[in-house]
């Protein structure tokens, strides 16, 4: 989290209000005065704890962040092979939409507040940087022939499921199944 200062609890029940209600309602429609009603507190609390309402959705991001990179970082331990675990950023994406039915928080993020200098714009580009690293990264360790092009599909396929999510149709599974596909024509011979 960027803050400096340890959180207080009133700075947990204002980032889990804001939390909510970013995710729910988008960030550009909710106010300062909605979050500090929602979280029991002033307004005075809230910006004494964030400093503005631009800190307040970049610690939102950040951590949103930390929660996804936990589950994914999981989901490859638990995967049972090095092409398995390529994989596993879309496997966790699965668990990670049965409780974030309104998308991607970053893609979300990234529509509302266009503008690059933005904080909160550069926290979901890093994000999504990552993401793509971290691809390349599992492709790389599956010994996968261009895993920096094999990366950029995986992201595509990816990003894809996620802004097509609230669609009447499993496109997350025809996704991992594509991805699937493009990973083990990528992999050496004897995988």
């Amino acid at each position: 989290m960027s803050e400096t200062k340890p959180m207080t609890a009133a700075g947990h029940r204002i980032l889990d209000a804001a939390g909510d209600l970013f995710y729910s309602r988008g960030i550009t429609a909710v106010g300062v005065d909605l979050i500090a009603e929602h979280s029991g507190v002033t307004k005075r609390t809230l910006y004494n704890q964030f400093g503005s309402k631009d800190q307040l959705v970049v610690a939102y991001l950040e951590e949103r962040e930390q929660r996804w990179q936990l589950l994914v970082r999981e989901t490859i331990a638990a995967a049972g092979s090095p092409i398995e675990a390529v994989l596993a950023p879309l496997e966790a994406q699965r668990i990670w939409n049965q409780n974030n039915p309104r998308g991607c928080a970053f893609i979300n993020a990234l529509a509302e507040l266009p503008d690059p200098a933005h904080p909160a714009h550069l926290i979901a580009t890093q994000q999504k940087q990552w993401l793509v690293d971290l691809f390349s990264e599992l492709a790389t360790t599956a010994g996968c022939s261009a895993p920096d092009a094999l990366a950029t599909q995986l992201l595509v396929l990816h990003e894809g499921a996620l802004v097509t999510q609230q669609l009447p149709i499993d496109t997350l599974s025809v996704s991992i199944d594509l991805a699937r596909e493009l990973v083990w024509a990528s992999a050496p011979a004897h995988a």
